[in-house]
């Protein structure tokens, strides 16, 4: 039987837009990982009538509530007296929480104010959980075989409560299921194009075996999660699957596994082979180099990079023929691969990535429109390039023809060891 989980986040702030909700994703991801089901998760207003209507609900279709936010000590934090009063709870001063909190402002060198001293008044009909980073405790409430659970909205004081005391609470209280997930990192395909391209693999998942599909620009996760009550049958079935999956795929599509970046499964390839590259970028504006050296270590295998947005800078810097400008254009096949020869040469790298194209918004014409982009590849083995159609947004442009000048010198590395 799976423990159904409702997640309540309280804050205007969250309503707004003024505060992103990082609580929800972190909790649901906790939770599914240790055998959980979240059923929903709602942000709502701080209003009584609000956090009134929200339990009403959660507690008739859940058998763990949780909520976060309304604990400190101002005027507009009424959580913890919606939820005596919803309880029918009288209050009461709580020493050790009083204890917790004088020595938290002691240590900071401030004096307890009243209101934080109110802070220390918990509901008679709570179980208090104690908070290792704030002031504000957590509250644990049961009504008809249902755990209601009340925590600080500050997220590193949620998540310390969270993991250290509510975790194990309740999965001492609760059976769960045993959760396993696998991630496949794509690239290179859309949403659609992937489901078309997997449909017999996908056909043949168990129910208890799940594939979501996950896209954003550039990339698409593909999450298969699988629920059930034997741990080693589920491992077993679910690399199978993702293996029968990866394979329909390639490795020109699937570059990784549980949410590994591109950079940096490229970057270890980079290492391991002792292989240099260096960038001349136009249209992506330095977006390459930059994605290259988040990953720590870095310069053992980027060797620098040029951008030359002008066609005085190609021509100067990359060593580009003013004559294949003229007779082409900046976004061609010709200046394009002339580039990353430049920059190969002016390097001294193994690989040299270029890219020269249109990003948009203006700039676009009946035979290069907007999105225009072409992207070569200077190596050992000598130089590739190929155009592209990206679309008429300016940041998803760059960003793809980042990610897929990325991709193409993994794979030209892969192609080029086999």
């Amino acid at each position: 039987m799976r423990t159904e989980v409702e997640i309540i986040n309280i804050g205007d702030e969250l309503l707004i837009g003024q505060v992103v909700n990082t609580n929800a994703s972190w909790m649901g991801s906790l939770l599914s990982q240790n055998g959980f089901y979240v059923k929903t998760i709602k942000a709502i207003a701080d209003s009584a009538e609000a956090i009134e209507s929200a339990l009403d609900y959660a507690t008739k279709n859940a058998q763990v509530v949780l909520l976060s936010g309304g604990l400190g000590p101002t005027k507009d934090d009424i959580t913890k007296k919606v939820l005596a009063k919803y309880f029918d709870s009288e209050m009461y001063f709580n020493e050790q929480s009083y204890e917790n909190i004088a020595r938290l402002f002691y240590s900071r060198g401030f004096p307890v104010s009243d209101d934080n001293r109110l802070q220390a008044f918990l509901p008679v009909k709570a179980q208090a959980i104690p908070n290792r980073n704030g002031t504000a405790y957590g509250m644990w409430f049961e009504k008809d075989n249902t755990v209601i659970v009340s925590m600080p909205g500050v997220p590193f004081e949620m998540k310390t409560m969270m993991e250290k005391e509510v975790l194990p609470r309740l999965k001492a209280r609760f059976s769960v299921e045993v959760y396993h997930q696998k991630v496949i990192m794509t690239t290179g395909l859309g949403e659609s194009m992937l489901a078309k391209e997997i449909e017999a693999e996908e056909n043949a998942l168990p129910d208890y075996i799940k594939l979501a599909y996950l896209p954003k620009p550039g990339f698409v996760r593909l999450r298969l999660s699988a629920r059930g009550t034997d741990d080693e049958q589920l491992k077993s079935e679910l690399e199978y699957h993702t293996s029968q999956i990866v394979s329909r795929l390639g490795e020109k599509v699937v570059y990784g596994f549980d949410e590994e970046s591109l950079e940096q499964v490229l970057g270890n390839l980079l290492l391991n082979k002792r292989l240099t590259v260096s960038t001349a970028e136009s249209c992506t504006g330095g977006t390459i180099a930059q994605t290259l050296t988040t990953k720590a270590g870095s310069s053992a295998y980027f060797l620098g990079g040029i951008v030359s947005y002008s066609n005085e800078a190609k021509m100067q810097l990359l060593g580009v023929d003013k004559v294949l400008i003229d007779k082409f254009g900046a976004v061609s096949k010709e200046v394009v691969e002339q580039m990353a020869k430049g920059g190969q040469q002016a390097f001294k790298s193994d690989y040299c990535i270029a890219t020269s194209g249109i990003a948009g918004p203006g700039g676009g014409t009946d035979e290069k429109p907007v999105g225009t982009t072409w992207i070569a590849l200077a190596g050992p083995e000598g130089i590739v390039s190929a155009k592209y159609s990206l679309g008429e947004d300016r940041g998803r442009n760059i960003f793809r023809a980042s990610t897929i000048a990325l991709n193409m010198l993994r794979m030209a590395i892969i192609e080029g060891n086999d």
